[in-house]
């Protein structure tokens, strides 16, 4: 069985995930060998193999975390004993300042989903959609309450949103003016003024 670390403190799934990622944002994806993830991160490609399948499922994985932790922190803001509007703000702020820090991994997936098999592909556009169906929940939650405007269907409120952060990639630069959080802060109150009655 592979060892967990490999003469590193960092566990090797880590190192692999860590290098696929560095060499995916400067490469790109279909222009990264193998050999070239393994070299980086200093292990064979056993011990890849033991850990992911293929460099398809490194791809499959660079985004899954950064989905999991966006999904988990979303159904905690959802079930929040608060307002719908500032449960939906929290959210909206928070899927932006987690992209940011993730821009990497985020910028690398849609750059190169199309590069999924199609089981792959399949389930992650499952997982996204599972995502965008809760926060559209709060939307609508707020809409039949009368707290929210419904002169716009809530998917394309949802939609309206997460072209917003899917596009961060292109612009935001780290040394730029704006921090993740001012980002986040201007793009959920646009949201929320969209959707003022």
């Amino acid at each position: 069985m592979a060892r967990t670390t490999d003469g590193d403190a960092k566990p090797v799934p880590q190192r692999l995930l860590a290098a696929a990622t560095r060499l995916f944002a400067e490469r790109g994806y279909d222009r990264t060998s193998v050999q070239e993830i393994v070299e980086a991160a200093g292990v064979t490609k056993g011990a890849l193999y033991h850990y992911f399948g293929s460099k398809d499922d490194l791809l499959h994985e660079v985004y899954g975390r950064v989905l999991r932790l966006q999904q988990e922190r979303l159904d905690a803001f959802a079930d929040a004993d608060a307002p719908v509007e500032e449960r939906l703000r929290d959210a909206a702020a928070d899927v932006v300042v987690t992209t940011i820090e993730n821009l990497d991994d985020a910028t690398i997936f849609f750059r190169s989903m199309h590069h999924l098999g199609p089981e792959k592909l399949k389930q992650v556009r499952a997982e996204r959609r599972r995502y965008h169906e809760r926060f559209r929940e709060l939307i609508e939650e707020g809409q039949r309450s009368g707290v929210f405007s419904d002169a716009t269907p809530a998917d394309l409120v949802v939609d309206y949103h997460f072209g917003s952060v899917h596009h961060l990639g292109a612009w935001y630069r780290p040394d730029g003016p704006l921090t993740p959080q001012q980002v986040a802060d201007h793009l959920a109150d646009l949201l929320l003024r969209a959707l003022r009655p």
